[in-house]
């Protein structure tokens, strides 16, 4: 099975919100992924689209730079 281009930019974002997050288990990471790109029902995983966790991703790991550089 090939992985599409969307799927491996999420799983290297994926890898990259671990290392500035590591204290989060990956349901937690799932989860906080559907939370971040407007998902908040219960069942909002199942409807997580690829893209929608590519951006949120991106948005978590820039807003943790944007912290920790303020912390600076």
């Amino acid at each position: 099975m090939k992985v599409n281009g969307t799927r491996a930019e999420l799983l290297n974002a994926h890898a990259e919100l671990t290392e500035v997050r590591p204290e989060w288990r990956l349901g937690q990471t799932i989860g906080n992924l559907a939370t971040a790109a407007g998902h908040t029902d219960a069942g909002a995983v199942w409807d997580l689209e690829d893209a929608e966790a590519l951006e949120a991703a991106q948005r978590l790991v820039e807003s943790h730079r944007r912290q920790v550089a303020s912390r600076a």
